[in-house]
């Protein structure tokens, strides 16, 4: 599994704009230039952020994108699904193959019980187990998880000098 270069620049374009909370917004030439991408695919990008609430838009000359609510309430998760999308990572294609139902008889299983069993593919459960964990290890980091753990590497090195 690889996750897209969108995915990518959204995290780091975020984590540019929370770092920079001083100003009121920054231009997506600004955006774009720091994050050495093109202008109209980072605008593409900014865009669906923008649809899904996590940035908005300052209209006007000096307008430019914002995060549109703090940055320790911007999961990794959000992201990742805004730009990859929500779907389901696995999905079992081989639920009518003789292998399937070998894996999912199971003898010593009650007859009422083995019925629904052999329902569920035993490899989709392990994948759905898998993807459940990322999930949540990405819904524990957030963009300002990000810029702390900047900021104490920042400081760190500055009282090493």
């Amino acid at each position: 599994m690889q996750f897209s270069k969108s995915t990518d620049y959204a995290l780091h374009a975020l984590i540019h704009l929370g770092h920079s909370e001083r100003c009121n917004n920054i231009g997506i030439k600004e955006l774009s230039g720091t994050l050495g991408v093109s202008e109209s695919y980072l605008s593409k990008i900014m865009s669906k952020l923008r649809q899904d609430g996590i940035v908005r838009a300052v209209p006007g000359v000096n307008g430019g994108y914002e995060l549109a609510r703090p940055a320790e309430q911007i999961t990794f998760l959000d992201v990742v699904q805004v730009i990859e999308g929500r779907q389901q990572l696995f999905e079992c294609s081989n639920s009518s193959s003789q292998q399937h139902r070998l894996l999912a008889e199971q003898e010593t299983a009650p007859r009422e019980q083995r019925s629904t069993e052999k329902k569920q593919c035993l490899v989709e459960k392990v994948m759905n187990g898998a993807e459940q964990h990322l999930h949540q290890y990405l819904r524990e980091h957030t963009i300002q998880s990000v810029l702390d753990e900047a900021f104490k590497h920042c400081k760190h090195r500055a009282n090493k000098k």
